[in-house]
């Protein structure tokens, strides 16, 4: 069982590096990374000019976890993540981002997060 995870691992990684080929972030316009585990997702903005990260926000963030408690699986979730990342994006006056799937098929909880941070006002 374990090789089949490794696989699908290596899988991933291997997407994620034929994606970092194109997607870039800058200052005016930065990345929107998604990372999801088994139970938690989470999203950052990331300068690569200036090789930083600007935010990010998780479903561990504390100020969240009364609005995550009503949300009923993990994919409301993940769309909330979405929607409190572009809150944070419009709090720093950025309004366009790059959206990086980071090797993710972009479908269920990563496709969630990227409506959010839509229906927040990012546009990708």
């Amino acid at each position: 069982m374990g090789a089949i995870k490794d696989k699908k691992k290596l899988a991933r990684l291997k997407t994620k590096k034929h994606i970092r080929k194109t997607i870039f972030g800058t200052p005016d316009r930065p990345r929107l990374v998604v990372f999801r585990s088994a139970r938690h997702i989470y999203a950052q903005l990331v300068d690569d000019t200036n090789q930083r990260t600007i935010t990010g926000i998780s479903s561990l963030t504390a100020n969240l976890k009364d609005e995550l408690s009503k949300a009923g699986n993990r994919t409301e979730v993940a769309k909330l993540v979405g929607v409190k990342v572009a809150e944070k994006a419009k709090d720093l006056k950025l309004g366009k981002v790059v959206f990086d799937r980071n090797g993710y098929l972009y479908h269920g909880r990563v496709k969630a997060l990227a409506d959010g941070a839509r229906e927040g006002g990012l546009k990708f």
